[in-house]
């Protein structure tokens, strides 16, 4: 499969409702924004499909986020994929795109090249994360890592900490473009059943310690029968539909929901972007002593800091950092 420069619908989510069902979801498909962030990095293919997968699942999660908030996923594990982080920053006015950027740590040496991406998490948990900004109080929910894929973390997490039923399907590939490079490219489709004024609290006996939720404990009668009809008519994409070009989103979901009554809002525009910046590091750098900045100096008398979600490289004088420095004007080269 080749693909052009740039195609309508790339890097957008397109919130949708299905009026029939109750039910409300979204359409992501991501080019530069999957591209930027794994071209960031030399990751092994194992880990590229983890970060991938989390970075859909961000778009699709995130855009139910309100302006300036910031919405981050955390997967830790004990096994050789350390850690997954990804942030989705809302946009700072409306018709502004929301930034996503993501990164990974892992332990090459353990990695299974050969093996199921997932299982290179092992034990551990899934985290969705909220800053409201200035003044809020943070917002985090976790769940444990299980169900064999990240999106079945993310269903879980809906339906243990929001008792939300929720259903994604997602799906990304490292394709060439029409100039001969490769390129990588995502989409995927967020269902999820709407919450009711008074929420459905569910049954004692499916909130047993240590029992994970899941659909079935949370709608009944109608409501059940609305969900698995959706869920089962999701099942049925094509990843090439959800890649594109040959299938737009409003297309999609006419082909998927046409007797659900889909109705489609405004898409949001989404780009790959780090806010990091000089004067970020200098303040990270605020709460060390002269002394401390002094083990961070390399031989040749400069402070380094790499970012790792972007890979911005920065150098300070040591003289400019820290809550003793001699001169907090100094410039970062």
């Amino acid at each position: 499969m080749s693909l052009g420069s740039q195609i309508a619908w790339d890097d957008t989510v397109l919130p949708f409702q299905l009026d029939r069902s109750d039910i409300r979801g979204r359409v992501a498909r991501l080019d530069a924004v999957l591209d930027g962030v794994l071209q960031q990095h030399n990751y092994p293919p194992v880990i590229e499909a983890l970060v991938a997968e989390a970075v859909l699942l961000t778009a699709l999660i995130g855009q139910m986020v309100d302006l300036r908030w910031k919405l981050s996923l955390q997967i830790r594990g004990d096994g050789p994929a350390r850690l997954i982080a990804t942030d989705y920053y809302g946009p700072g006015e409306n018709g502004e795109p929301a930034k996503i950027r993501a990164y990974a740590s892992y332990d090459e040496d353990r990695l299974d090249p050969a093996g199921d991406p997932f299982a290179q998490i092992g034990k551990g948990f899934f985290a969705v994360l909220i800053d409201q900004g200035q003044g809020m109080e943070p917002y985090q929910g976790i769940t444990p890592i299980a169900g064999g894929s990240l999106s079945t973390c993310a269903e879980t997490y809906f339906a243990q900490s929001e008792q939300l039923p929720t259903r994604f399907a997602v799906t990304f590939a490292n394709l060439r473009t029409e100039a001969g490079r490769l390129s990588w490219r995502g989409g995927g489709v967020m269902l999820q059943h709407m919450p009711k004024a008074s929420p459905f609290m569910a049954s004692d006996a499916a909130k047993r310690e240590g029992e994970l939720l899941n659909a079935g404990a949370i709608v009944d009668g109608e409501e059940e029968e609305n969900w698995n009809r959706a869920t089962i008519l999701l099942a049925s994409v094509e990843p090439g539909e959800l890649l594109g070009p040959e299938v737009q989103p409003p297309d999609l979901l006419v082909r998927l929901f046409h007797e659900e009554s889909p109705r489609v809002y405004d898409a949001q525009p989404v780009a790959f972007g780090c806010p990091c910046s000089a004067d970020r590091v200098r303040n990270s750098l605020s709460m060390y002593s002269a002394k401390d900045i002094g083990h961070m100096t390399t031989p040749d008398g400069r402070v380094t800091a790499d970012c790792q979600f972007c890979g911005a490289h920065y150098e300070f004088d040591p003289k400019t950092l820290g809550f003793e420095a001699e001169d907090a004007s100094g410039a970062a080269d």
